[in-house]
């Protein structure tokens, strides 16, 4: 019968640190699940932006806009040319 009188106590002991234990990692997952959703937010904070500059980009390639980029770089390759082209003879008269 003494044995059992030191067993109550123990398994008393035993299931109060149970509780603590499980309460301690029910935390550890809430904080893990918190984490977890803010990176979720931020990912599709990000992929709104992605979004948004993929519509852009794809409304200045359909509305001719690409072809305005291209003229506008075709004018600078322009005056380049005619700047090497007119650069020497400056400095020779």
């Amino acid at each position: 019968m003494s044995e059992l009188g030191i067993l109550v106590p123990l398994a008393g002991i035993g299931v109060g640190a149970l509780a603590v234990w499980t309460r301690h990692q029910r935390r550890l997952v809430e904080m893990g699940m918190t984490v977890t959703a803010e990176k979720a937010a931020q990912y599709a904070s990000q992929h709104r932006a992605l979004e948004e500059r993929v519509r852009v980009l794809e409304r200045i390639i359909t509305d001719g806009g690409f072809d305005t980029a291209l003229q506008i770089e075709a004018l600078r390759d322009q005056r380049a040319v005619e700047r090497t082209r007119d650069g020497p003879q400056e400095k020779g008269s």
